[in-house]
């Protein structure tokens, strides 16, 4: 029952807190231990829409059913510790029903008696922003399909079902066959309509339970529970080819793109989402090997790589989302002075069970199946900002030189990664040296030369790594902005003793001198070596002998303990004691 009637000064009272309590927030409400309301708000009547005399009714009754034992328990909570607290929960408006923090509070009445206090905010606008930005979090920006991460999620639920059920699925990755063609000859815009239309396509295809997804420029995997036997595979993967085979209207153009499929199938190829995908992305390779525009479904005998290879690729993505992936720096050490002039960057792998795997095992498979895109760009921004903390210890200027793999050199999106790179450090262009092979460069060298005049304009220095082991061709370094050669390891592991090497040491050399190059010696293993490159004018130095590839930490060790002052010429120390 509500409370009897007050004496005029009470009412008064009560009056002024009520004006009061008017601003305290979106909506506000003043009730009874037990939820009756006994004042509300203005602003609260107006945006419930309720009568003002719902005055009396119980706060219950504005609250959204599947929400009222939250109220509930929230209100008894409050009185039970006597302390506030707050809760989130959905109020019945006029539209819909509308989110709400409530603050929730005893307070004692004129009379002594303890009332709560509920103090509302709109959470509208935040749970749509939060919402948006997980949708954005886990869907492609370009198609709104469910991205990787999403996938996987999906994926597992799928697995977790089969396993009570005992009723298997397919996992199939469609890649559009020949879809460069379209990117190069009409523009990145048109492509992008091409994908829309297809995720549209594909997901028109498929029923509602399937998940389809895009994981990458023109790949989508789609997940088919309760599609397992041979009759069900034929029958959807026909039906996505066929739905691809069409040919696009886009801005006047008629394009024809179509597809390859790979399938894999639990449990009988793979029991965990991610060499589930892997093993289909190696039937989709094998399909496209064997003549586009058909299914292959997964076969260790016969889809693309070795078992192991499979296995290796599968926990390589697996890798990504644990963090195993680290950066080690291996110093570039002034051939005179023997400072640390700059790093280079190397990307390293620990596995849990395998330790240390070699960059030669994982590297190829990232370059194959696109990972390096990835791997490449954290690398790259890492290694920037790792820069920045090299230098505060070393207190002088240093630079950071980072691969780029051939796959990341040719992707469309890499003069954007190397300036988010560079924004996001705030290092100047000057410090970042980004080495490229030359068979990176031979591949398009039309391409190349576009790709390294826009590096140049950011005032990245460009290196050839392993100089010498590619093309016999010297055309490029008169063609390309080209500032640093890497004379190759192999070239350097038998001086001074052989003739050979030292004569192509010394043609490097002086070809670099002339063309205003610096020449980076990799492989310098002994001091003799050292000597050799130095007397014949080589700039800087990297090898065993002067530091081994290192984690950060052991880096800033160097620079700040000045590791290397042993390795300087005797007659250099004595003058700095």
């Amino acid at each position: 029952m509500l409370s009897s009637p007050a004496s005029v000064p009470e009412r008064e009272h009560r009056n002024e807190i009520d004006r009061l309590l008017e601003e305290a927030g979106d909506i506000v409400f003043r009730t009874t231990l037990l939820g009756q309301i006994l004042f509300a708000s203005q602003r609260s009547v107006k945006l419930l829409a309720a009568p003002r005399e719902f005055e009396g009714q119980m706060l219950a009754g504005v609250v959204a059913d599947s929400d009222q034992p939250v109220l509930k328990t929230a209100l008894a909570g409050v009185v039970q510790a006597q302390a506030a607290s707050k809760v989130e929960l959905r109020l019945r408006t006029p539209d819909l029903d509308t989110w709400f923090e409530l603050r929730v509070s005893l307070y004692r009445n004129a009379d002594g008696a303890q009332e709560l206090l509920l103090v509302g905010r709109d959470m509208t606008t935040q749970h749509a922003t939060e919402e948006r930005l997980r949708h954005m979090a886990t869907h492609d920006a370009l198609t709104e399909l469910p991205n990787r991460l999403l996938l996987s999620d999906r994926i597992r639920m799928v697995i977790a079902h089969a396993r009570r059920s005992g009723q298997g699925f397919a996992v199939a990755t469609i890649g559009l066959d020949s879809f460069k063609k379209v990117n190069d000859g009409l523009g990145h815009p048109v492509g992008d309509a091409v994908l829309r239309e297809a995720a549209a396509r594909l997901r028109k295809t498929l029923r509602d339970s399937d998940t389809l997804a895009r994981v990458g420029g023109d790949e989508f995997v789609a997940v088919l529970p309760g599609t397992a036997s041979e009759a069900q595979i034929k029958l959807v993967t026909g039906r996505l080819l066929a739905t691809l085979q069409s040919p696009f209207e886009v801005e006047g153009h008629t394009i024809y793109v179509g597809a390859s499929v790979g399938v894999s199938v639990y449990p009988q190829h793979a029991e965990d989402e991610v060499r589930l995908v892997a093993n289909a992305d190696a039937a989709m390779s094998r399909a496209k090997e064997t003549g586009k525009a058909r299914c292959v479904v997964y076969s260790p005998r016969h889809s693309g790589p070795p078992e192991h290879d499979i296995s290796l690729e599968a926990a390589m993505f697996q890798a990504v989302r644990e963090g195993e992936f680290m950066l080690y720096y291996q110093p570039i050490v002034n051939a005179v002075t023997r400072d640390i002039e700059g790093f280079e960057t190397l990307m390293r792998w620990k596995h849990p069970t395998l330790g240390m795997v070699p960059p030669a095992r994982f590297v190829p498979i990232a370059e194959t199946n696109g990972l390096i895109n990835l791997l490449g760009a954290w690398a790259l921004k890492s290694a920037c900002v790792q820069l920045k903390q090299f230098q505060e210890v070393a207190r002088r200027p240093l630079y950071i030189s980072v691969n780029i793999s051939p796959r990341q050199f040719r992707n469309d999106k890499f003069l954007d990664v190397l300036d988010d790179a560079i924004t996001f450090s705030g290092l100047a262009g000057e410090q970042l040296v980004l080495e490229i092979t030359e068979g990176t460069l031979m591949i398009d060298p039309v391409h190349a030369e576009s790709i390294l005049s826009k590096m140049a304009e950011r005032k990245a220095r460009i290196a050839i790594d392993d100089f010498g082991t590619g093309y016999s061709s010297l055309a490029y370094l008169k063609r390309f902005p080209i500032s640093v050669l890497k004379i190759d390891r192999a070239f350097i592991r038998d001086l001074p003793g052989s003739e050979k090497d030292g004569a192509i040491c010394n043609a490097v050399l002086d070809l670099a001198k002339h063309l205003n190059l610096s020449v980076v010696a990799e492989g310098v293993e002994t001091d003799e070596q050292l000597r050799y490159v130095q007397e014949r004018g080589c700039h800087y130095i990297q090898g065993y002998l002067t530091g081994k590839p290192m984690a950060a930490n052991v880096a800033l060790a160097a620079l700040k303990e000045r590791t290397y002052a042993n390795l300087r010429p005797e007659e250099q120390r004595q003058v700095q004691q």
